[in-house]
């Protein structure tokens, strides 16, 4: 069985790779290794082999898997990049570096009461439903300007880019390029973008976090 070290390995030349033929700097491009479903035990391979990014989908699995492995590596940054519920605003706010999955007015204002009574700002990012997907959460991208413009005005949160996942029975570039022609109009300088099927893709079109899981950790 291929280790979690070689995987990181393997994954980080495709990343690197990627951005070469982007004409970017690879070290533009953050992998966030996404380790839901997957035991503290896994997290703490990838630890040891450099990795420091990690992407959780559940508030409450994270809780449970990431303080102790904080204490031990500092330097670990969390990201929740699931659908998030404004009565787990609170505990995200706790304990995540960076929330992905900003989507709606009312989770924007849970968030910002949150940031205020545990005295820490994560960093935000907004979910675009990109593709339009009814079953897909996400802010429509016709609304996007004016959901920022209340995350920032309104309630004074740090959006710091955008988030998407296209439709899987698309191509994904075209969601990408118009993902990065969003960022830019916004001034976001943060895209995530991009998972283990479409990645390479989403560099090509300026992604500057690429979130992979099943290619490092395997299948769960």
């Amino acid at each position: 069985m291929t280790s979690i070290a070689e995987n990181l390995r393997q994954v980080r030349e495709r990343v690197a790779g990627a951005a070469t033929r982007a004409g970017r700097d690879p070290a533009t491009v953050s992998l966030v290794a996404v380790s839901k479903f997957h035991p503290a035990e896994s997290v703490a391979e990838a630890l040891a082999a450099g990795q420091v990014v990690f992407g959780e989908n559940r508030v409450q699995e994270a809780a449970g898997k990431f303080p102790p492995l904080r204490a031990a590596h500092p330097s670990l940054r969390l990201h929740i990049i699931g659908a998030l519920q404004t009565n787990k605003a609170r505990d995200a706010v706790r304990i995540a570096d960076v929330i992905e999955s900003l989507d709606r007015p009312k989770l924007a204002a849970a968030l910002a009461e949150a940031i205020v009574r545990e005295g820490r700002s994560p960093a935000m990012l907004v979910q675009v439903n990109i593709g339009r997907e009814e079953q897909k959460a996400g802010i429509d991208p016709d609304a996007l300007d004016d959901f920022v413009a209340e995350c920032r005005e309104v309630h004074r949160l740090k959006i710091g880019g955008l988030m998407c996942i296209p439709p899987a029975e698309d191509d994904p570039a075209p969601h990408f390029a118009a993902m990065a022609e969003a960022a830019s109009r916004l001034g976001l300088p943060v895209l995530s973008m991009g998972m283990s099927g479409d990645f390479e893709a989403a560099i090509a079109h300026g992604a500057t976090h690429v979130r992979i899981g099943t290619a490092i950790f395997g299948q769960r």
